[in-house]
């Protein structure tokens, strides 16, 4: 398995994000870019505030919040993936990408100053809660989240096990509030789930952490071997609603699916930063045909995939546009002090193609089928849609739907998927798909 250090990508806080774990003296190195005289003027004047904070504020304060105050609002007025990870958070980030952590099972963002779950994580407290992608939640334990950082609150959600949060959230236009008491657990993400659909494999990928690759090696091989393989068709690769994840990860599934060519090459502030990501021969599939699930939250690493196979021909994607994040974010470890997760690169398809802001467009618009009290309300805003976001000079799109039934017999686009695969011939939706919101640059 390559090791590209922990590069993650993700979506969100508490999702995986692309990053590269560097050493910390990278931070002084001799190569750092001489700072002028209007920056050291700068740094003097921050550090009169700071002194001023320390002695007037009308109630002392502690040194080393403030400092990290000020890192944390640095590195977020940069996007919103960079932030700064105090020594817990930097903990609890490597614990998650092994698969196994304690809290709620939900992955969550910040949007003006409320945290936004992503998505929840299937089978984990808060999705059997009913807790749903796009829901705000504003209160936890009857504390308001405005004025937290994402950190705090995702430090205040997580808990002993068996021990239970009360969170308060808003959904879509909902003037009331709904409660919703959730007891903590054990979250292990099961990142690999597959099933025999008659002469069809169907794999769903929910999360790229440490255990997906081999788990999806062991479901293509059951796969195969239960079906038959002169009997069988081809696969549905679910991706639908996957944050992301690791990219070693990202690029390693593609690779299951590939027999050669470029996965993904990722293209820093200099030229010299460009790596290209290559798969090897061996298409763990003996070239059975493949149709890619996506829909808006399919995001980083999710995004990765679906480009690699859609631009080298070797999959048909299906779904609806996919979340936009195009970025590569480094963690760089401070010592005993935490890290910095820092945008360091972003990341183009195969073709060249940056998808920042802008998605994976799917060969097949297939839109779900949204129950009555969740029309207008099942989609995900997108990279484009976040605050800060890093600018694509072309285009930006945003809004597109995320809604999974969670009764198979009801989801739409498996079933356009399993027919495709069975030569039936399938068109978009015929429901017609909202026009999307464009943003100008």
């Amino acid at each position: 398995m390559r090791k590209l250090s922990l590069l993650m990508i993700g979506a969100a806080m508490g999702a995986g994000a692309a990053t590269v774990v560097s050493q910390p003296q990278l931070l002084s190195g001799t190569s750092a870019i001489a700072a002028s005289a209007e920056t050291y003027r700068q740094l003097s004047l921050f550090g009169d505030v700071f002194e001023k904070v320390r002695t007037d504020y009308v109630e002392a304060p502690e040194d080393a919040a403030l400092v990290e105050a000020a890192i944390n609002g640095m590195l977020t007025s940069l996007d919103p993936h960079s932030s700064y990870l105090d020594p817990k958070s930097f903990r609890d980030m490597q614990v998650q990408t092994r698969g196994e952590f304690g809290g709620l099972g939900i992955e969550v963002t910040m949007e003006d100053g409320l945290v936004k779950v992503v998505s929840p994580i299937e089978d984990t407290p808060a999705a059997k809660a009913g807790v749903l992608a796009n829901d705000l939640i504003t209160h936890i334990d009857g504390e308001e989240v405005q004025g937290l950082t994402l950190n705090q609150a995702v430090d205040r959600m997580r808990g002993p096990v068996n021990s239970a949060v009360e969170l308060r959230i808003r959904r879509g236009g909902g003037v009331e509030p709904i409660e919703v008491s959730i007891t903590r657990d054990v979250i292990r993400v099961r990142p690999v789930r597959w099933r025999v659909e008659d002469d069809i494999g169907y794999v769903r990928i929910t999360q790229f952490n440490e255990q997906t690759s081999p788990n999806l090696e062991r479901a293509i091989a059951e796969l195969t071997d239960e079906i038959g393989e002169e009997r069988l068709k081809g696969f549905v690769l679910d991706l639908r609603n996957n944050p992301g994840g690791l990219l070693d990860q990202a690029i390693d599934v593609s690779d299951a699916f590939l027999d050669g060519g470029e996965i993904v090459s990722t293209r820093g502030r200099n030229a010299s930063e460009t790596q290209r990501f290559n798969a090897r021969s061996g298409d763990l599939t003996d070239g059975k045909p493949v149709v890619v699930l996506i829909n808006g939250g399919s995001a980083s690493a999710s995004e990765i995939v679906a480009g690699a196979l859609q631009d080298l021909e070797r999959a048909t994607v299906l779904g609806t546009r996919s979340f936009g994040k195009g970025s590569v974010q480094t963690i760089i470890p401070l010592g005993g002090s935490g890290a910095l997760r820092l945008t360091t690169a972003r990341y183009y398809t195969p073709s060249g193609t940056s998808i920042q802001a802008r998605g994976i467009e799917p060969n097949i618009v297939v839109l779900p089928e949204v129950p009555e009290e969740l029309q207008g309300r099942d989609s995900v805003e997108g990279e484009a849609g976040l605050r800060g976001h890093l600018a694509n000079g072309e285009e930006e799109r945003t809004a597109s739907s995320a809604y999974v039934p969670p009764d198979p017999a009801d989801d739409v686009q498996i079933a356009a998927a399993l027919a495709l695969l069975r030569g039936e011939r399938v068109d978009s939706a015929a429901r017609p798909a909202p026009p999307a919101e464009t943003v100008p640059n």
